[in-house]
């Protein structure tokens, strides 16, 4: 990759083309949400008649995408350039607050050098 290149994150243990060739360590970004009494109260009534409850979805998805920022933050700031192996975790604290996690392995990673090899079937 070349200076000024976004940041590669994948899911994948290699990113296609590329080779690793250092491997930096473990990154991640945490955060932790209220969804507060109010929040709670019409969660609960929604609940009874069943359904998505569009608040939570908005503020857990905005949350994975600030966590996935502070793991690529994290990951950048340790001299990475690509992050395999990107998963999500998420727990609760008490009844009140929700943990995201986003991790992944920090690594530094560079274009193969390898030209493409016709394929035989004999």
């Amino acid at each position: 990759m070349e200076n000024g290149d976004k940041l590669v994150v994948v899911t994948t243990n290699y990113v296609p083309g590329y080779k690793v060739t250092k491997v930096i360590g473990v990154s991640y970004g945490i955060v932790v949400r209220s969804r507060g009494i109010g929040g709670n109260i019409l969660a609960g009534l929604k609940s009874l008649v069943g359904g998505e409850i569009g608040a939570y979805t908005k503020m857990l998805s905005e949350a994975r995408q600030h966590a996935v920022q502070r793991l690529e933050n994290d990951a950048e700031g340790r001299g990475a350039n690509a992050i395999i192996g990107m998963n999500f975790d998420s727990s609760e604290i008490g009844q009140m607050m929700t943990e995201i996690v986003a991790y992944g392995t920090a690594v530094r990673i560079e274009k193969e050098d390898k030209s493409a090899e016709p394929v035989s079937l004999r």
